[in-house]
């Protein structure tokens, strides 16, 4: 036959106030651990994700420069006032060149050949046209900035809102 528990041993069924103070300190500590990972883990990405779009641009630049360098022809231009422009013209920190494959969609009566200045300036790669009626061609103002922040989709939709980009 089985005897009802005593009252004595019901009480001791439960956990103890340091016990529980215990389970919750471990707890605690753990939480604390896990917040201060999680939070180095966000800063990480958050770095990360600047790196990253950063490099995409320098991708998206090389990948431009390129282009226009396996497009680029040895033919030489006539400038702004009539005189020969070199195919390829070039300084230190500038490059000028002709390259095919200039975007002529409602096939315009113009020319296919595009006239391109790349410039190094502060530390960051600027692709343009060289401005019209400049008669230094490597003082040209550059129109589209590359290696800026994506500055060069911006400018090409600034410059040519309805044209669509080159290829």
């Amino acid at each position: 036959m089985k005897t009802a528990a005593s009252p004595r041993r019901a009480l001791n069924r439960g956990f103890t106030l340091i016990e529980i103070l215990v389970a919750l300190v471990v707890f605690a500590a753990m939480a604390a651990i896990t917040w201060g990972a999680l939070g180095q883990i966000a800063r990480a990405r958050s770095a990360l994700a600047v790196e990253q779009e950063r490099f995409a641009v320098v991708v998206r630049s090389m990948g431009d420069l390129e282009r226009d360098l396996r497009q680029a022809i040895s033919r030489p231009l006539r400038g702004n006032y009539g005189e020969l422009q070199p195919a390829l013209l070039g300084s230190g920190e500038r490059i000028e060149l002709s390259r095919l494959g200039y975007a002529n969609p409602l096939a315009e009566p113009r020319s296919n050949i595009e006239r391109v200045l790349y410039a190094i300036d502060d530390k960051r790669l600027r692709r343009g046209r060289p401005r019209a009626g400049a008669r230094d061609h490597l003082s040209g103002a550059l129109s589209q900035v590359s290696a800026a922040g994506g500055a060069l989709a911006r400018g090409r939709r600034r410059l040519h809102p309805g044209r669509p980009r080159p290829p």
